[in-house]
């Protein structure tokens, strides 16, 4: 008896086929009815497996995917019940057609046993080879169109996956596209149509909750001399070492926004007195204020000094009774600023 099941293929035509050939293993321990059901299914249009054995059976069925197993009741090692109930055991072959083999097809109990193992139908011997050809018909166009839904399914599942990382790509892509159209492309801060977009919902917050906004214009003292001296590269690393000192400065509820060139500007939120608005504007002065250290080309350090002057204007105090308030906060916020120019820079003056 072979250690192995025995393949047998239908047609040189059939094997030469793209699409692999569907299978049917035959169970059987007598050669002579493996020799009779191999000439049977020759012209099936799928590749025919013998197994000796149960044992044989299950060993094949770790190697193949079968459309149909023809499946011999009565065998030495173990009968055709207990193949097929393991079978039914695992997830792999637990939905794979079985058709019962028996000479004891009138046997209700054993019909009845077989169903319950997961026996599709039974085959009475000796068989009757236009039933066995119509039944086998049968299963093997089942399961062409099985396979063929999952080739689908599978290629549905790659477009839909395909699709899905365009979706994230394109998303990205717009979030990209958004970001930069609202952001600063030297220091990454909210730009002035993000600044002017945050101001709004900032006063239609305060509107509701009653409290103060504080808005703070900010021009760099000193800093064209720094440009026109290193150069504008070392300019630009000035800028953005002065964008991340404000961030460092302001809170998470707050919003530090550059405006052009050396200008910009503040909200903050979430404050109930003038005087917590006025300490931030205090803390961001002195954090602007204190030494940089600059390359300034070839590896060469400099240590630069700067300041900032900071006007503050108030919500509702310095825009009551404007058609529009965010352009009244800011003008008042900017003649505040220009004043602490006047009054000698590197300092913050409220609006009167």
């Amino acid at each position: 008896m072979p250690d192995h099941p025995t393949p047998s293929t239908s047609s040189a035509a059939d094997a030469a086929q793209e699409t692999p050939l569907p299978k049917i293993l035959v169970v059987d321990d007598t050669p002579a009815n493996l020799v009779a059901m191999r000439r049977l299914l020759a012209r099936s249009g799928a590749e025919i497996i013998e197994a000796r054995s149960g044992n044989e059976a299950l060993a094949a069925c770790l190697d193949h995917e079968f459309a149909l197993i023809l499946l011999d009741v009565q065998m030495p090692d173990i009968d055709g019940f207990e193949v097929a109930s393991l079978l039914a055991e695992e997830a792999s072959t637990a939905q794979t057609p079985i058709i019962f083999v028996t000479a004891a097809f009138a046997d209700d109990m054993n019909r009845l046993r077989g169903y319950s193992f997961g026996a599709v139908d039974y085959i009475a011997k000796p068989i009757n080879d236009v039933i066995l050809q119509s039944k086998v018909r049968v299963f093997l166009d089942l399961y062409r169109g099985k396979r063929q839904l999952r080739k689908l399914v599978t290629e549905l599942d790659a477009r839909n996956q395909l699709l899905e990382a365009e979706i994230i790509e394109r998303k990205r892509a717009e979030e990209m596209v958004l970001y930069r159209a609202t952001h600063d492309a030297l220091t990454d801060l909210p730009n002035r149509a993000l600044f002017m977009d945050r101001m709004d919902h900032a006063l239609a917050r305060a509107d509701r909750s009653r409290q103060l906004v504080g808005l703070l214009y900010i021009d760099i003292d000193g800093f064209k001399p720094v440009n026109d001296r290193y150069g504008h590269l070392a300019g630009d690393r000035l800028l953005q070492r002065i964008a991340g000192r404000m961030r460092q400065a302001i809170r998470r509820s707050d919003t530090v926004a550059r405006l052009g060139g050396d200008e910009f500007a503040v909200i903050v939120e979430d404050v109930n007195t003038a005087e917590q608005i006025v300490d931030l504007a205090n803390l961001i002065c002195e954090a602007v204020k204190q030494p940089y250290e600059l390359e300034i080309g070839g590896g060469e350090q400099q240590i630069v000094s700067i300041g900032a002057s900071l006007g503050v204007a108030l919500f509702p105090e310095h825009c009551r009774g404007m058609p529009d308030r965010r352009e009244a906060l800011i003008r008042a916020a900017d003649t505040a600023m220009y004043t602490a120019k006047k009054s000698g820079k590197n300092r913050v003056v409220l609006a009167g």
